[in-house]
């Protein structure tokens, strides 16, 4: 793909994803012109000041809810990343109607819009919660997903191709459990939900990578799974204070003990390749012969009764490898950098 000729929009561009998206994009693929959509005009304003000022870059106020003006940013553009969601999984709970409007509501908005425009390649960000969900966020990531599988029949004979990328928790970004307990060590205690959770873990670096990667092969309509490892809540208590006590304060609601990346049911439907997984559409009437049938002959399928959970997963981070992954998540937190 020739980036340099391509205008690219990211949804919730001033996120922890979108501004790292925005970086690699700027010093590495150079497109023609970066779009970043959000609702915050003061985000908008700060990203600038931080300097995300480059000729390229162009920011548009707006709401995934307002499909006229997702319509209208739209114009033009090429790639869409659908990045803006609403993620705090008590957030979702209190406040159901509001999940369902944005990840919902707000995605088939972004579908529409990308339909209307002639949009190429529309890729949506996931999440480990979406599988077998147990919370309001999860569902709604859940039906996400389907409508941006299924839209690939919607889109017809035109161009316009929809797929996804699902992985788990983002080390550092907003909301995540590692600048908590950076702060909590030097206040006494650290607090830990349940001694036996676990969790799939990647870096922001390494996701936006993993969604350019995807951009550049997706066919539409497949689910793309990195390879990731797991770390144990203790372990990376551990990592940031060795010595802390650890309160226990029981598993809050929406919560699981341990995160599924893939199902046992669509592992059936699943290719594996040597860094990820490629989970197929099992329908697809938008093409009389389906192009990602190429993925089988890529990967390989998976055995009967596989799943890809947290605490199956053949990849564990150890205390050491913890402690340098969250070097740069504690440098930035005392220079005032993280949000």
């Amino acid at each position: 793909m020739d980036w340099t000729k391509k205008v690219v929009l990211v949804t919730g561009g001033t996120g922890s994803f979108g501004k790292k998206f925005v970086d690699v994009m700027l010093k590495e693929y150079h497109p023609a012109k970066i779009i970043i959509y959000s609702r915050d005009e003061l985000k908008q304003h700060e990203m600038r000041v931080a300097g995300f000022d480059h000729p390229s870059l162009r920011y548009f106020i707006g709401d995934i809810r307002d499909v006229q003006r997702l319509r209208r940013a739209f114009n033009g553009v090429d790639i869409v990343v659908h990045a803006a969601a609403l993620k705090q999984v008590p957030a979702c709970e209190y406040n159901p109607m509001e999940a369902i409007k944005t990840n919902i509501l707000g995605s088939s908005n972004v579908i529409d819009a990308a339909l209307d425009a002639g949009v190429g390649r529309v890729i949506a960000l996931s999440t480990d919660k979406a599988v077998n969900p147990v919370n309001l966020y999860g569902a709604t990531k859940l039906a996400a997903e389907k409508l941006f599988v299924q839209s690939n029949a919607y889109a017809g004979g035109t161009s316009t191709r929809f797929s996804c990328v699902r992985y788990g928790n983002v080390v550092g970004s907003r909301g995540s459990v590692v600048p908590m307990f950076l702060k909590q060590r030097n206040n006494g205690p650290l607090s830990v939900t349940d001694e036996r959770m676990t969790r799939f873990w990647i870096s922001l670096e390494q996701g936006v990578r993993f969604v350019i990667r995807c951009l550049e092969q997706m066919h539409g309509g497949e689910v793309f799974v990195p390879k990731i490892p797991s770390m144990s809540l203790v372990d990376l208590a551990r990592a940031i204070s060795p010595e802390a006590e650890i309160n226990v304060i029981g598993i809050r609601p929406g919560e699981k003990l341990h995160e599924l990346l893939i199902s046992e049911d669509e592992a059936r439907s699943t290719v594996e390749l040597e860094d990820m997984f490629v989970v197929q559409p099992v329908d697809t009437p938008w093409e009389t012969q389906w192009r990602g049938q190429e993925w089988a002959q890529k990967g390989k399928s998976l055995p009967d009764g596989f799943l890809y959970a947290s605490n199956n997963n053949p990849e564990w981070m150890t205390i050491e490898q913890i402690q340098d992954m969250i070097a740069p998540i504690e440098t930035a937190l005392y220079e005032g950098k993280l949000e």
